[in-house]
This record gives C-alpha cells, sequence and structure tokens, in this order.
C-alpha cells in the first residue's frame, strides 16, 4: 500500500504489463477509417483488464491517456472518458496530456513520479493517435512569433525536413546507410512476427466498413517484409529536391493505440501482478527544433548519469524509427554499430508504424518481453525523439536477471 499523506517516501516503481492494438495506415482504406480513436483506447483498456484479472478495478488510482491532436474522438479528457467507456468505476479520475510524438512515455513517467512518492497506487497509462481522422499539425495555429522573432527556422515544423537536416548535420549518415537500416528494420520485424513475438501483445479489433461489411484487425497493416534496398533507392524525396528521406526509410502515418499498468513494486506484489520491468530513470531533454531527431541524444545522457550508468550497461535498446537517419545519429554518437543486435530487435517504427502518441508505451511493451527472453541483461533503454526538438529516455531494469533484489516490503 501507498504511504500515507504525511509520509511520503521514494517507492520502486515497475511496469506491471501493456498490450496495443495492431496498428493501422491512416487512410481512407485503412484498418480503422471507419473506427473512433477513443474506442481503440477502449478496447486496449479493457483487453489489459481482462489479462490481468488481479487488477482490482477500483484499486487504479488514475488514467493518463495522451494524444497529440486532441480534438474530436481524441478530446474531452481522454483519460476520464476512456476510463468511463471502458467500465471502470465512477470512482477513477483520469486526464489527458500531450508532448506529441512522446504522450504514452510521458503519461507512463507522470505516473512513475506520482507512484513513487507514495500518492498512487497503480496508474493505467497510455496514448493515441488516428492520424487518419486527424492528421498531424491539422488545425494548429502556431504562433506568428516563432517565425517573426526567429525563434525557429521556417520549416522547423514539418518532422520530414528535421530528418533531412539530420542528413546535412551528419554527411557521414548517408542515404544509402537510412536506406540498409529501413531495409533491416523490415527484416527484424517479419522475423520477429514469424517467430510468434509480435501477436502476443495485440489485441484484436473489430472493424466495420460500410460498403465492405465487419472485418478483424490481428496483425499490423503497413509492414513490408519483401522491401530491399534496390526497391527503395529511388523513391521520391517529398522534403526536398534530391533530398535523402522517403517512404522507405521513414515510418508511415498510422493509427493506433497502446496502454500500459504502472504500479508500485509493493502492491504489484501485494496483489500477485507481473513485475515486467522496473523503472530506473528517465529524462526528456531539448534539442534546436531544426534536428528535432537528434533529441534522445541528450535525453539518454540525462537519464544515465541520474542513474549511474553508462551506455555500455545497456543490454537492449528499443528506439522509435520516426526517420532511420534520427536512429542512426544516436547509434553514431554513441559508437553502436548500425545492425547491433541489441537495437530493436523486433525491428521498429519503419516496419510497423508509429501513431505518435501512443508509441512510446509500444516500444514498452517490446522491451519488457525482450528481457524475458534475455534474462543476462540487466538495463534496457526505451528512448525517441519528439515534435520542436525534443528527446524522452527511460531505463529500465530487468526482474529476470540474477542481480535483480525484488522489493519484499514497503522500501
Amino acid at each position: 500500500m501507498a504511504n500515507s499523506a504525511t509520509s511520503y517516501q521514494a517507492r520502486k516503481v515497475v511496469f506491471v504489463d501493456g498490450v496495443r492494438t495492431p496498428f493501422g495506415k491512416a487512410k481512407p482504406d485503412g484498418y480503422y477509417a471507419h473506427t473512433r480513436a477513443d474506442d481503440l483506447a477502449v478496447k486496449s483498456l479493457r483487453e489489459l483488464l481482462r489479462r490481468n484479472p488481479e487488477l482490482p478495478p477500483e484499486r487504479i488510482d488514475d488514467v493518463i491517456f495522451a494524444a497529440t491532436t486532441q480534438q474530436g474522438d481524441q478530446g474531452l479528457t481522454l483519460g476520464r472518458t476512456v476510463a468511463l467507456l471502458s467500465g471502470l468505476p465512477n470512482t477513477v479520475p483520469g486526464f489527458a496530456l500531450d508532448r506529441m510524438c512522446a504522450g504514452a512515455m510521458t503519461a507512463v513517467t507522470v505516473a512513475a513520479g506520482s507512484i513513487g512518492i507514495g500518492a498512487q497506487d497503480i496508474v493505467v497509462t497510455g496514448g493515441v493517435e488516428h492520424m487518419g481522422n486527424h492528421p498531424m499539425g491539422f488545425d494548429a495555429s502556431p504562433n506568428p512569433r516563432f517565425l517573426s522573432e526567429k525563434i525557429v527556422a521556417p520549416d522547423a515544423l514539418n518532422m520530414g525536413v528535421t530528418a533531412e537536416n539530420l542528413h546535412d548535420k551528419f554527411p557521414h549518415l548517408t542515404k544509402e546507410r537510412s536506406d540498409a537500416y529501413a531495409v533491416a528494420s523490415q527484416q527484424k520485424y517479419a522475423a520477429a512476427v514469424n517467430g510468434g513475438k509480435i501477436s502476443p501483445d495485440l489485441v484484436p479489433v473489430a472493424l466495420r466498413n460500410p460498403e465492405l461489411g465487419w472485418g478483424l484487425a490481428t496483425t499490423d497493416e503497413l509492414a513490408r517484409p519483401d522491401t530491399t534496398v534496390e526497391g527503395i533507392a529511388n523513391l521520391k524525396t517529398p522534403f526536398r529536391v534530391g533530398g535523402k528521406v522517403t517512404a522507405g526509410n521513414a515510418s508511415p502515418l498510422t493509427d493506433g493505440a497502446t496502454v500500459a499498468v504502472m504500479a508500485g513494486e509493493d502492491t504489484a506484489r501485494e496483489l500477485g501482478l507481473n513485475v515486467g520491468m522496473r523503472l530506473v530513470s528517465y529524462a526528456f531533454a531539448g534539442v534546436e527544433p531544426e534536428i528535432m531527431g537528434y533529441g534522445p541524444v541528450p535525453s539518454t545522457e540525462k537519464a544515465l548519469e541520474r542513474a549511474g550508468l553508462s551506455i555500455d550497461d545497456i543490454g537492449l535498446f528499443e528506439l522509435n524509427e520516426a526517420f532511420a537517419v534520427q536512429v542512426l545519429s544516436f547509434l553514431d554518437h554513441y559508437g553502436i554499430a548500425d545492425d547491433d543486435p541489441r537495437v530493436n530487435e523486433y525491428g521498429g517504427a519503419i516496419a510497423m508504424g508509429h501513431p505518435l502518441a501512443s508509441s512510446g508505451v509500444r516500444l514498452m511493451i517490446q522491451l519488457s518481453r525482450q528481457f524475458k527472453e534475455h534474462p543476462e541483461v540487466r538495463y534496457g533503454v526505451t528512448a525517441m525523439c519528439i515534435g520542436l526538438g525534443m528527446g524522452g529516455t527511460v531505463i529500465w531494469e530487468n526482474p529476470h536477471h540474477a542481480d535483480f533484489a525484488p522489493v519484499t516490503g514497503n522500501e
């Protein structure tokens, strides 16, 4: 149980479990063209509760849901509406937040902060993005001061342009390297699917198309396992004439939802909940908006310093692949090879998609599963770049490692 309000003290926080919908293409013929965003979130949360019967719904202290575009079916205080629509007791509150691509990641860290000081015991966290219904930046009204006072470059709010800027900043990160990395992501994802490592975390979603009738989404829709370097070499470069960023080496526009349970480790053990991994430290950092993709470098440096660890202590990396060049800039900074097997073992967003605010929890779901497969690894990282020039990193500890010390009481 959490400490009383008069005796808050630090507690260890764990990721219990997480699930996600299959990711669909954000187009009129995509999976979820006729499905509401909040229904995707509700479906995910109800399945998560079904899979964790040891979790009493009335013990949930909060529901935090993220969305980048908080309007329409992604508006109306999403955390609270998803809680009510999922059948949670009226006593369970909720709220929404936005940190663009790191929305779900921030939901997790906000929950961890509350749990860590003993203010809450159990928090449901997640994110949803229906980019088909809500294209990125739709109906936004950037303050004219951004340009009139030259706070950012005119094209700094275009994520594809920021990826091209990274290619400019680091000329050795060639298009050929980006294409090769992208193809490898597709291949690793296909191998993970064939190995049964993706489907256990997916929530089947019923679909209804007014013209085609009923269907069922059970797999990610966007993967292209037959992708080759030769096949994507001459794709259009939409963000710059003669550029290096293409549809082949970037994540596609995606619809989907993720959800996870965070808890105090003492509470998890009291209730008999799964302990998927323990949160060690986290950090967010800012960079020039023009090179948004470089954000995970300083956020990881901060998180490592706070944890008293070095990059050599990290045995598994789950890095969001918004653009191949963005991941390569991170790997180069730390002297990690493009094909290092510790990185994105199941492939990444280039293959499966990136539904903006939901992706942070997707990284965590995969890292937790990989921890089970790699008891020799003690620490892992989930990290991602964030629009407007930011990065986010969370460091986790593997409960299956020999040196993991479980909480035995209220510690």
